[in-house]
């Protein structure tokens, strides 16, 4: 049976480095991967509002519905961001928000989690992904461990088409991902 991996883009931008390390992303997972872009741009702002039980004139919007329940059939989750003012994008915490709600029944408890930051200079968005891993920690979603991937001056990595144009960088993420389709398979042997 195929695993299902949501790819979750913290950049809007249609044209973004982040959307295009994850369109190479995707091609590195193994046969019987099923890994997709779930787009979060059109996600309202997270209002604890819609979730409270005691508020009865504020229905959840079916935007919040349709995407708890893509990140619930989901086998694992891969975030492809980059840093913005030294943490993660608005847009991106928003989904994270989104999903940890109701209480009774969040999205990302115990699902896998794959990481992969980038920024223009050199540090890699290594604050971005810091802080990222500190959000899903909450929700004790494994994640693989060393080396974890932090892309310096991606504009550098990628061709005219978007590909990855550095043979070390294709490998370095390609065994990345083969990590975290291991650690899914761990996590989730019946699925």
């Amino acid at each position: 049976m195929s695993k299902s991996i949501s790819v979750l883009v913290g950049s809007l931008r249609r044209g973004s480095y982040a959307r295009k390390i994850a369109h190479n992303a995707i091609g590195y997972f193994p046969d019987g991967y099923d890994a997709r872009i779930v787009e979060i741009r059109d996600l309202p702002l997270y209002d604890f509002d819609y979730d409270d039980p005691e508020i009865t004139d504020k229905p959840t919007p079916p935007e919040y519905t349709q995407f708890r329940e893509i990140i619930q059939a989901s086998d694992g989750v891969l975030f492809v961001t980059p840093e913005n003012n030294r943490t993660i994008p608005a847009c991106l915490k928003n989904a994270i928000d989104i999903g940890s709600k109701p209480n009774s029944d969040v999205a990302w408890k115990n699902l896998p989690a794959g990481i992969i930051s980038h920024s223009v200079g050199r540090m890699g968005g290594y604050s971005s992904q810091k802080n990222l891993r500190l959000a899903l920690s909450y929700f004790d979603m494994p994640t693989p461990g060393q080396p974890e991937v932090f892309l310096s001056q991606s504009p550098t990595l990628l061709d005219e088409d978007g590909n990855i144009s550095q043979e070390s960088t294709v490998q370095f993420v390609q065994d990345y991902i083969l990590r975290f389709a291991r650690l899914i398979e761990g996590q989730n042997p019946a699925r």
